[in-house]
């Protein structure tokens, strides 16, 4: 068994790009359905756990996209599973069809790429000057407010959570309302409270969509106010997601969730900027590029880098083939 990879990260979160792994069903929400019990299952395992991958890693098996709409598609995965979003995946996916050339570019101007992914349809409009990329704008599908204001009892004491649509469900909060900043000296008592609403409003009614392959809280977004620029709000966020994974990055589906709810609350308007911060200090800038019955379409700007490519074989004999995780 030989696996090529090529790896990109987004804002230091890691995304690890693969094509040419098996994937069944005519549409990629239908390739995710059953790449969860199939081969690719097996192929996730042994590129993202240890001593491979890490319980942090990240990445992407390519895919042919639904129609001829779109570029192509791509299943998200990380070391619990398969996700049905990720923004800063679209983000390096958008850089390594430039860089690659697998979607021809324009050096001087702006370059859409077209992906599909289990949520949707979504866009990378990758901007450039000279060749060189300088910005890429991550265009989500729809993004929605669920439900405000839920009481939650908790470890860390009685707060009130909500529940945002960005692609996948994420609950949210500010971290002060759990005695917590975000901070990376904090991250294990975030990644514990993290799981424990994430699991706590899985089963929530308002995390039930009506496509139930979207159904259930992806991750938690414990955020500090950080006051405002000149260009609207300043926030650091950290996204715990799956069953206690970091983001390393402002989490770009996470800031889609984000951007949704600060429209619904007024505290965002057209023509003003989210600056969203990381854990790790890097940054995304968001805003709404559109307004829809149920919403908003959100936009993320970030850039992506490449961090190398690797070749993974499994040597006969490993004792460790199918991966191991110790979180």
């Amino acid at each position: 068994m030989l696996w090529s990879t090529e790896d990109w990260h987004t804002a230091g979160e890691p995304f690890r790009i693969v094509r040419d792994v098996p994937t069944h069903g005519t549409t990629v929400a239908e390739r995710r359905v059953e790449a969860i019990t199939g081969e690719a299952d097996g192929i996730r395992r042994f590129l993202c756990l240890e001593p491979r991958g890490h319980d942090d890693m990240y990445g992407g098996f390519i895919t042919p996209p639904d129609d001829e709409g779109a570029d192509f598609g791509v299943l998200f995965w990380h070391k619990d599973g398969f996700s049905t979003a990720c923004g800063h995946g679209t983000i390096a996916l958008g850089a390594w069809a430039v860089r690659t050339g697998l979607v021809a570019s324009d050096p001087d101007g702006e370059t859409v790429v077209t992906i599909d992914v289990p949520s949707g349809r979504v866009q990378a409009r990758v901007r450039q000057s000279g060749g060189r990329i300088e910005e890429i704008v991550f265009r989500n599908v729809e993004s929605r407010v669920l439900s405000r204001g839920i009481p939650l009892v908790t470890s860390r004491g009685d707060v009130t959570v909500d529940l945002v649509f960005g692609g996948a469900v994420y609950a949210t909060l500010p971290a002060s309302a759990v005695g917590l900043s975000v901070t990376p000296e904090n991250t294990a008592e975030l990644i514990a409270i993290g799981r424990e609403i994430k699991w706590a409003l899985n089963e929530h009614p308002s995390a039930q969509l009506a496509d139930a392959r979207l159904s259930g809280v992806y991750g938690t977004i414990l955020f500090d106010d950080l006051g405002s620029t000149l260009a609207g709000p300043h926030q650091r966020n950290v996204t715990v997601f799956a069953d206690g994974e970091v983001d390393r990055s402002p989490c770009g589906s996470g800031t889609a969730a984000r951007v949704a709810l600060l429209a619904a609350t007024g505290e965002l308007g057209e023509g003003e900027t989210l600056t969203h911060d990381s854990i790790i200090g890097t940054r995304f800038l968001a805003t709404i590029a559109e307004r829809t019955p149920d919403g908003i379409i959100p936009e993320v700007r970030g850039t992506a880098y490449r961090v190398g490519a690797s070749t993974f074989e499994l040597d006969e004999g490993d004792p460790v083939a199918d991966g191991f995780s110790l979180r």
